[in-house]
Parts: C-alpha cells; structure tokens; sequence
C-alpha cells in the first residue's frame, strides 16, 4: 500500500474542464443561430486602464469570439462621470442584442460601484452581483437568475471531478461578496454543512481540518498549510497572489491562498494556481450570457 508521503492528489485541471464547458456552450450557440437566427451578446465595460483589468477583458472577449457570442466592448476614461457611467448602463439594458452586461470590477474611486451595479438589469446581470440575485441565492426554495461566476465555477468543479457535496463539511476561508459569502450560500443549497472562517475568526486551523471540501478565498499567499488540511479532503484554491521570484522573468510567480506543495500530499482533490478556477470563471460567464440569451430567444 502507499504511504502517505507518497500518495498525491488528484490535480484538478481547471484548463481542461473550461474547454470542455465552452465547446458545449459553443454547441448550443450554434443551435440557437440555426434555428432563430440570433446569437447571445455580451457587453464588457471597463473603465480606465488598469493593468490587470484590461487583460481580464482581453480574455473575456477572447473568449466570447470563441464561443460565438457576440462582444460589445465599452471603454470609457478613468475620469469618466459616474452619470454617464450609468447612462452607458441604461443604453445596454435597453439594446435587445446584449443579454449580459458586465462592468469591470475596480471601478475608479469617484465612482459608487454599489450604485452602478445597481442600475444593471437584473436579467442581464450575468457577473450575478444584483442585490436580487443575491438575496434570491440565500433564500431556500428561491433560485436567482444568475450565480455568480467564480462560486459557480468551484462548485462545478466539485461536480465534474466527482466530488459529492451533500452532506460534506464544507470550510469557506474568506467572506468576500464576490466569493466567500456566495461560494458559500452555493454549498448550502447543495446540502453542505457550511463554515466561514474569515480575518476574526480566532483559530482558523482548528476548522479547516475539519472540511472535507475547502474552498480558499482569503487572498493571502499560500495561508493555509498542508496540517491545516484533512486527509482526503477536497481543495478548490481561488486565491491569486504574486509572490517575488527573481528566477521567474517577471520576477514574480503566482500562487495561491494553500500551500499547494504541502497540501496535494494530504488533499484527495486540489486545483492549481493558475489553471484552476480561473478558467473557470470565464466558462461561466459565458454559460450565464447564454442562460440570459435562450430565456430571451426561445420565449
């Protein structure tokens, strides 16, 4: 039998089951031009020019010429007022050939990031961030339109790696409203026993190890250790941290909130960073886009 130290987990390649994802999605598309004539479009808006932003964007639309979704692009100056921010927003809602609408989180400083996601059309919020959507996905028996697209990408991930989720202990690190809490209002209805464990939480330690499934979102570098992590338990890391490299030509490396060396010795499942969730992130952008579009052409 192998020992402990010699047994490995199963790497989750978040890449692959993306691409598998997207060729089903692409399939679909098709189906939907063949037989009416129209094709799902997605807006992207982004505001000034960040970095890391534009290159999110990038692949996003990318992505969508993939797929066969039509892309509208927005781009607006950094000091654009947040008024016409919103006026772009309302145009959007109002243009019957855009089914999704994104808009690019960070937003400048000037501008209320509540109040513009606000004004989305709650069946074009395909990041799934309405208010309504959200509180739809803490009801029971209530389900909203859209889930958000990184939590929804964890949870498939569980499923199409053969994860079983009912009645698992599932442990949330960070409570983020773009991860943490909606990751962990997913597991909930899918009949997890959920902890959060976030900044206050005074031993962190203590319940991770008991999770059979983790779900790291804390956005701090390779926090939690491979003792922190159950045998045999599920490890979906949604962390992206750049750390120094001098090795590397950027001169950093990505990694994420587990340590991922320690923990793929304990961990039954673990996703890699990057190649993980990311990917993921984007697939269900795109199954979301196309959601919003069928019920819109098909009824």
């Amino acid at each position: 039998m192998a020992s402990q130290s010699d047994r490995k987990a199963t790497v989750i390649d978040g890449k692959a089951i993306a691409q598998t994802i997207r060729s089903e999605i692409a399939d679909e598309v098709r189906q939907l031009s063949q037989i009416y004539g129209k094709v799902p479009g997605l807006a992207v808006v982004i505001v000034g020019s960040r970095k890391d932003s534009q290159s999110y964007v990038a692949m996003k639309r990318k992505a969508c010429a993939e797929v066969g979704i039509k892309s509208f692009d927005v781009n607006l100056p950094e000091e654009v007022p947040e008024s016409e921010l919103i006026g772009k927003v309302h145009e959007l809602n109002a243009n019957p050939d855009v089914h999704g609408i994104l808009v690019q989180l960070p937003l400048p400083k000037h501008i209320n990031e509540e109040k513009v996601l606000g004004e989305i059309s709650l069946e074009k919020d395909v990041d799934g961030f309405h208010p309504l959507n959200i509180g739809k996905l803490a009801m029971k028996g209530r389900d909203p339109l859209f889930e958000p697209c990184t939590p929804k990408g964890c949870l498939e991930l569980l499923s199409r790696s053969g994860v079983s989720i009912k009645g698992k202990n599932a442990v949330v690190v960070g409570r983020s409203n773009i991860v943490g809490l909606p990751v962990s209002l997913l597991l909930l209805k899918a009949d997890a026993t959920v902890s959060i464990v976030h900044s206050r939480t005074p031993d962190p330690e203590r319940l991770v190890r008991e999770a059979d499934i983790v779900i790291a979102a804390a956005g701090q570098a390779m926090m939690i250790k491979g003792s922190w992590i159950k045998s045999g338990a599920a490890v979906i890391d949604v962390g992206t941290n750049a750390i120094d490299d001098p090795t590397k030509k950027s001169g950093y490396r990505l990694v994420g909130d587990v340590d991922f060396e320690e923990a793929s010795k304990v961990a039954r499942w673990i996703t890699p960073v990057p190649g993980g969730v990311g990917p993921m992130t984007v697939a269900m952008l795109l199954r979301n886009t196309l959601d919003g579009a069928k019920r819109v052409i098909e009824k």
